[in-house]
């Protein structure tokens, strides 16, 4: 009998895809220390109930190439004021989804996000966060011009 060789399915990684923008560039993580320090000494923020948005600039060296010239970098954390490991996950899990959602749409290219949770993040309705971050985007001047208008926002 002949042997045939069967080949093993491809397995895909765990981790999430990058959600694509409009315009075809995607969203990346902020993993490293100095991104997030660099990010906060800015001091470029808004805070709503369910989280605190940190804005700057890009460096231009640090920008991955994207079809408009940039990826926007996002970076996600939660202290130990938030809750316990299993609470802060949740939280930052619940603001990945909110991100995934919301910044590909209304995040202006060429800038550094830093989400921080908030006691209530991991516990807000859903559509709430949504909002919350919406207005963080507009009150730091990182909105979109060309972002969709929703029902409550005025011109």
């Amino acid at each position: 009998m002949a042997e045939v060789a069967m080949a093993e399915p491809q397995r895909t990684s765990p981790e999430r895809a990058e959600p694509q923008r409009k315009d075809g560039s995607s969203l990346a993580r902020l993993k490293r220390r100095a991104d997030f320090l660099r990010v906060a000494g800015v001091r470029r923020k808004w805070v709503t109930p369910g989280v605190m948005l940190q804005v700057a600039n890009a460096q231009p060296d640090a920008q991955q190439a994207g079809p408009d010239g940039t990826t926007i970098q996002i970076g996600f954390t939660a202290s130990r004021k938030v809750g316990n490991a299993v609470v802060r996950n949740r939280a930052i899990r619940r603001l990945k989804a909110v991100v995934d959602e919301v910044m590909p749409l209304y995040a202006k290219p060429g800038l550094d996000y830093v989400l921080i949770a908030r006691r209530d993040t991991a516990t807000r309705p859903y559509a709430l966060l949504v909002e919350d971050l919406k207005l963080a985007l507009r009150k730091t001047g990182a909105l979109r011009a060309d972002a969709p208008r929703t029902e409550g926002e005025a011109s």
